[in-house]
C-alpha cells in the first residue's frame, strides 16, 4: 500500500515523541516506587527539572552532546536509540499499512515490545504489566483487524503459552531448575495474540537461533559455562518484529518449504 510522504514523515514525528515517552517508561516502571507520570522529566542523577528544548526527541540529545546542561553526566546512548526505533517503526508502518486499524495496532504492539526489549536486558524481567494487558489487547485486535483473525488470535494465545510453559517444564524436570522465566510464557502467548498461531514457528525458531548464538558467546566471554544468563525476551521481542513487517515473504517461503519447492 503506497502512501502520502507526509503521512510517513508526521507517523515518524509521532513515533520519536512516544519513544521519549517509552524511555521514561523503561526508567520507571521497574521500580514500584516510581510513577511514570509524575515528576515530570528530569536529569535521573542531578534530578534537575528539564527545559523543554531539552525535551525534543533525537535533537535535544544531538544539541546536548549527549551531556546534561546542569551538572554535565553523559546521557545514557539508549535514550536517542529508542526515540529513533520508534520513530522507523511508526514511520514503516504508516507506508505498509496506511491510515488503519492494523497501524495503530501495531504502533502499540511494537511500542510495547520496545519497553520489554530494553526492561529485560537490564533488569533481566518483563513486567506483567505490559504482557498481561497485551494478551487482551491482542485478541482484541483481532476482533476489528483485517490482517489476523480472532481464531488465529486465540490459537495463537494459547499454543504459544503452552509450548514455552511445555519447554520449561521439561527442563525443569531434567535439571532441577528454572530454564525459563515465567514472562518469556506470558510474552509469546500475547506475540501469539497479536500475530496468531502462524506467526509462532518463525518467532520461535529465530529467536532460539538467535539467542543460542548470543549464549554461546556470552559463555566464552564470561566463562561461566552452564551458568551464564540471558534475557530471552529481546529475542522473542525481535523476532516478532520482523515477523509483523515480513509476514508475507516469511509466509510465502515457509509454504515453499513445506511444499517441497525451496530452490
Amino acid at each position: 500500500m503506497l502512501t502520502d510522504p507526509v503521512l510517513v514523515m508526521i507517523s515518524a514525528i509521532f513515533g520519536a515523541v512516544v519513544g521519549s515517552f517509552l524511555n521514561v517508561v523503561i526508567l520507571r516502571l521497574p521500580d514500584e516506587k516510581q510513577s511514570i507520570v509524575y515528576p515530570a522529566s528530569h536529569c535521573p542523577k542531578c534530578s534537575s527539572a528539564l527545559h523543554w528544548y531539552e525535551n525534543i526527541p533525537i535533537i535535544s540529545y544531538l544539541f546536548l552532546r549527549g551531556k546534561c546542561s546542569h551538572c554535565k553526566v553523559r546521557i545514557s546512548f539508549q535514550y536517542p536509540l529508542v526515540e529513533l526505533m520508534m520513530a522507523l517503526i511508526a514511520a514503516v508502518l504508516m507506508y505498509q499499512f496506511g491510515l488503519s486499524i492494523a497501524t495503530a495496532g501495531y504502533f502499540l504492539f511494537s511500542a510495547a515490545l520496545l519497553v520489554i526489549i530494553v526492561i529485560d536486558i537490564h533488569h533481566q524481567i518483563i513486567p506483567d504489566v505490559i504482557s498481561l494487558p497485551g494478551i487482551i489487547l491482542g485478541v482484541l485486535f483481532s476482533l476489528v483487524s483485517d490482517t489476523v483473525t480472532w481464531q488465529s488470535s486465540l490459537i495463537g494465545l494459547l499454543a504459544g503459552g503452552g509450548v514455552l510453559y511445555a519447554v520449561a517444564y521439561f527442563y525443569f524436570l531434567l535439571r532441577k531448575i528454572d530454564g525459563m522465566g515465567g514472562g518469556d510464557i506470558k510474552l509469546l502467548a500475547m506475540i501469539g495474540a497479536w500475530l496468531g498461531w502462524q506467526s509462532l514457528p518463525f518467532v520461535i525458531f529465530a529467536s532460539s537461533f538467535s539467542g543460542s548464538i548470543v549464549g554461546l558467546i556470552a559463555m566464552i566471554y564470561q566463562k561461566k559455562g552452564g551458568q551464564t544468563r540471558i534475557p530471552f525476551g529481546p529475542f522473542l521481542s525481535l523476532s516478532a518484529l520482523i515477523y509483523t513487517f515480513y509476514s508475507e515473504k516469511i509466509l510465502y517461503y515457509f509454504n515453499l518449504y513445506l511444499s517441497g519447492q525451496w530452490p
